[in-house]
């Protein structure tokens, strides 16, 4: 099927070999396996190989500068290219498709048509097509008759830029304009690079519509209460808002506008690494299913079962599946504004209590802040923990300066009266290497509590060394993790780990203390006393 005026021709594609339109997962099998770009594991899932990308290649982005981005997009962290650089990317990019056989698949991201952002998605590869239609909203048929895009992606793995001819720094490329609504990928077989550059989009484009474009995961409870649930990768955002007691609204993406919240994706896009039926039986599930595809996942050479405690080709391996493969999932993926914030760090120091209650100025600065550690062999070189901060929790989805997503959410928190708390996921007992990973039952039952509203009730206490409120007691829950310092056997050594990672918060925030006010930074973590 060709869409008329509005198909390859409009983008610039010509001496295509063909453009399958919108194929659905049957074909895209039959395809991907016929051109080796994957196999079928027992259980019906699809499984790909990235390559020697495994992950994102956040310095390979750029976006243009031009006059309408040059005052708006905050280039401390952004890479940039010239219009006219991009012109000849362009050029080199729909040169190099010629001849191809390509597939296209017509998307929203957004689950609110009031801002849904019109996606057309060309790849290479027909597993890449899978993936992009499992992650986006599927419009209904009737919806792509008259489909006009309104951002297009041309994905070509086979493509290597030239840095000096393009002005970029290797053969791999993501180069985003906005004035043109176009997104260019090359020289990765990553498929989440196609993801992350709609949620870039989005978080350009949504602020000026007095929406806060949100790196979360949300769910909902019987009473229609919604969660929103911020965090780095290995946080626990995707395992903890997977609660059957509650109705899943997505994994990783969401928008706030006036009207509630709404999922910015019609897919998840799960960690496979160690996964179990016991500890994640929903998410498990969906990997022994026709649809999923599986992601740089070992497979037994005969049986083709996976194996998901295996990483030697990578610790980022990964599932991407439609939303409605998780038994409580939403259909509508909307819901009202929310009644809590849980904003997620997995401390690998493990001097943060489990959980703690944050004031409005708290909850900017932890906000901004984005903290979580690394842990000896996630990374190479990685041997003692490492603090982590990626400002709103996704740094490198973030076109605009960090205090216009800031100011947006306390304002929005201000609003809505929300109740906001920071969960360790992390360490307790000492430091990684030395204590324990926090429990996920502890984990679970603070959450419960903290979203029935009943942890309101408990009596608080004062953190002597980030400032926050942590509660004192909570039934189910052992007393001593509530008091990290009761923890750790060395207690001189717990203050003197405490006081390094509050400095560690305090040096990172200094970038951003000229954008808040007084407030914000008088909740800058502030060493109170020597130990409790």
């Amino acid at each position: 099927m060709r869409n008329g005026a509005y198909g390859a021709d409009k983008f610039g594609l010509e001496g295509l070999e063909a453009v399958h339109w919108n194929v659905t997962a049957p074909r895209l099998y039959e395809h991907a396996i016929a051109a080796g770009e994957a196999k079928l594991a027992y259980g019906g899932a699809l499984v790909a190989d990235t390559g020697v990308h495994t992950g994102r290649s956040p310095k390979d982005k750029f976006i243009v500068k031009d006059a309408m981005t040059e005052h708006i997009v905050w280039w401390d962290n952004n890479g940039s290219i010239t219009p006219q650089q991009f012109h000849q990317l362009h050029q080199d990019f729909l040169a190099h498709a010629e001849g191809k056989v390509l597939f296209a698949q017509d998307l929203y991201a957004g689950a609110d048509p009031r801002h849904r952002l019109k996606t057309r998605v060309f790849t290479e590869y027909a597993w890449h097509s899978l993936f992009i239609r499992n992650l986006l909203i599927r419009p209904e048929s009737s919806e792509l008759r008259n489909f006009v895009p309104t951002l297009t992606i041309l994905d070509l793995p086979s493509f290597k830029a030239d840095p000096k001819r393009h002005g970029v720094r290797s053969e791999t490329i993501i180069a985003i304009d906005f004035s043109r609504r176009m997104v260019l990928i090359g020289g990765t077989s990553y498929a989440g690079e196609m993801k992350k550059a709609v949620f870039t989009t989005l978080n350009y484009l949504l602020p000026s519509e007095s929406v806060m474009p949100m790196h979360c995961s949300a769910n909902a409870g019987p009473g229609g209460d919604v969660a929103l649930f911020f965090g780095l990768s290995g946080t626990g955002k995707t395992t903890l808002s997977a609660d059957p007691s509650r109705t899943l609204l997505g994994d990783d993406e969401h928008g706030w506008a006036p009207q509630g919240i709404f999922n910015f994706e019609g897919g998840c896009y799960a960690k496979t690494i160690r996964l179990s039926a016991e500890a994640e039986p929903e998410i498990h599930a969906t990997t022994h299913r026709f649809g999923t595809v599986l992601e740089n996942v070992v497979l037994d050479p005969e049986t083709r079962v996976p194996d998901f405690d295996d990483g030697s080709k990578t610790e980022n391996t990964r599932c991407a599946y439609p939303l409605e493969f998780i038994p409580n999932a939403s259909k509508t993926g909307r819901g009202g504004p929310p009644s809590n914030i849980i904003m997620l760090t997995a401390d690998a120091f493990g001097v943060m209590p489990p959980i703690a209650n944050l004031t409005p100025a708290q909850a900017m600065y932890h906000f901004l802040s984005g903290y979580t550690a690394k842990v000896a062999g996630t990374e190479k070189g990685v041997v003692d923990p490492e603090a982590t901060f990626s400002t709103c929790f996704g740094a490198p989805f973030m076109p605009r300066h960090p205090s216009e997503y800031g100011n947006l959410l306390r304002e929005l928190i201000a609003a809505h009266a929300v109740d906001c708390w920071l969960v360790n996921t992390g360490w307790t007992g000492g430091k990684f290497g030395t204590g324990r990973r926090m429990p996920i039952k502890v984990t679970r039952t603070l959450l419960s509590a903290a979203l029935d509203g009943s942890l309101k009730n408990a009596s608080f206490r004062t953190d002597p060394y980030f400032g926050f409120s942590v509660p004192t007691s909570v039934p189910g829950v052992e007393p001593h993790l509530l008091y990290p310092f009761k923890t750790w056997r060395d207690k001189a050594d717990f203050d003197q780990t405490a006081r390094k990672l509050v400095r560690m918060f305090r040096d990172n925030f200094v970038r951003f203390e000229g954008q808040v006010d007084a407030d914000v930074k008088a909740a800058a973590p502030e060493v109170r006393i020597a130990a409790e």
